[in-house]
């Protein structure tokens, strides 16, 4: 081994030891996105929309089924994340759509179901804001507007090598 690969292997290693190595991944929903997402869905009930959510923790199988849509399977693309590569697979990120009037599941921004002449994705996307979401919408590359997250701070890459956010949100 070089002396350059011999001091990248001693920085990566470094890097990785501040974080737990033996901590389990995540199987289900953070306990805080878990309480803010039912508060979406209770705000915006009050606005007289109803908010259907389609997905919230996605296992790293359930990621890379995904990933595959308009690669090697049928389907157009919807998603440039791998398993364990999207902050679904940490617990931390749901994807939304509306529920019409007649019942219908869907997808579109433009819908006013109550009536008050301003679309209600958009209503439910400032709501999200407001209990600290990040919008997909708002990404300048990939656009995904059915997804809401909450990362805490925290990069893929932490999450990957065990660091995980505080199991109860801190109040100021």
């Amino acid at each position: 081994m070089t002396t350059v690969g011999l001091i990248f292997y001693q920085y990566i290693q470094q890097a990785e030891d501040p974080f737990l190595k033996d901590v389990p991944p995540p199987t289900a929903l953070h306990p805080v996105v878990a309480e803010k997402k039912d508060e979406l869905i209770a705000k915006a009930a009050d606005r007289g929309i109803n908010v259907v959510i389609t997905q919230d923790f996605r296992s790293i199988e359930e990621q890379d089924a995904l990933y595959e849509k308009g690669r090697s399977k049928e389907g157009s693309i919807v998603t440039h994340a791998k398993g364990g590569e999207s902050y679904h697979n940490f617990g931390l990120a749901i994807d939304f759509a509306l529920l019409s009037v007649d019942g219908h599941v869907i997808w579109d921004m433009q819908y006013d179901g109550n009536g008050n002449a301003r679309a209600d994705w958009m209503e439910v996307v400032g709501i999200a804001k407001d209990l600290g979401f990040e919008w997909g919408g708002d990404w300048k590359h990939f656009k995904d507007n059915p997804h809401l997250q909450m990362d805490f701070g925290l990069s893929i890459w932490e999450l990957q090598r065990g660091k995980r956010p505080p199991e109860k949100e801190k109040t100021p």
